[in-house]
């Protein structure tokens, strides 16, 4: 029996899956420390240059954290140390793509929004319904949503709750592609084996530059930027920056 979360690779993608349909894969404290498990097991396997994060059954991607779950916390004070497992996702360096379907709300959302590329199938619906609970998100959403579909339309989104179609969430720039039902994992793998297939070194390498500039300030993120490409000149795989640089010196 595979467990709730679970990891399947196949050459150099690995497909990361959340393993409770019956519950919408709505997340557990026992799910998030695995979670962070399996993250931190990524980061250490250099044959993974890709990640696929999925759901598993056909109802949803993932509905975000068990509410039942949360009388396991003795107090707010336990509960604010949690494992976040939003942020176990940002924490992998590898490009991650996120399969949408079904469900993807409240804490799903988040691990959407924590990706790097978001495919959805027609029918998938995205959403934060924590305001109509009374609370905010916490795993990320109010910062990272904005960086990705403006300042208006994050504000009502958060402000209102509402669902948003996968057809919406493409044209606000939530998603990246929309395609019919059942093709949303064929065309995930597709583009992860395109990604895979470059030197990891350069791709792990455009993430990080990307993200440092979304988190920091432009001069910084340039900056970064520039280290970056120099360490893909001196590392990148195809030896190509290392030639271009031995040749000029020779000549």
């Amino acid at each position: 029996m595979k467990a709730e979360i679970y990891i399947e690779q196949d050459g150099h993608v690995a497909e990361l899956v959340l393993n409770r349909p019956a519950k919408l894969n709505t997340m557990t404290p026992a799910m998030f420390k695995l979670l962070r498990e399996l993250s931190q097991e990524i980061n250490e396997t250099r044959s993974i240059h890709v990640v696929v994060l999925r759901g598993e059954g056909e109802r949803a991607f993932c509905a975000g954290t068990d509410i039942n779950t949360l009388k396991e916390y003795e107090d707010f004070w336990d509960w604010r140390n949690r494992v976040d497992y939003v942020t176990q996702i940002r924490a992998i360096r590898q490009p991650v793509i996120a399969v949408l379907r079904g469900w993807a709300l409240g804490g799903g959302h988040e691990l959407a929004v924590a990706s790097d590329v978001r495919i959805a199938a027609r029918s998938a619906v995205l959403g934060s319904p924590e305001i109509g609970l009374g609370w905010v998100g916490a795993g990320g959403t109010s910062q990272y949503l904005p960086r990705l579909v403006g300042y208006g339309q994050a504000m009502r989104i958060l402000l209102t709750g509402q669902r948003i179609t996968a057809e919406e969430a493409l044209r606000i720039g939530l998603v990246e592609e929309v395609v019919d039902d059942g093709q949303e994992l064929p065309r995930a793998r597709e583009l992860a084996r395109q990604i895979a297939s470059y030197s990891p070194v350069a791709t792990q390498a455009t993430k990080a530059a990307v993200r440092a500039g979304m988190n920091g300030n432009l001069d910084l993120g340039l900056q970064i930027e520039n280290e970056l490409m120099a360490l893909c000149f001196a590392a990148g795989n195809d030896k190509a920056g290392a030639e271009l640089f031995s040749t000029r010196k020779s000549s």
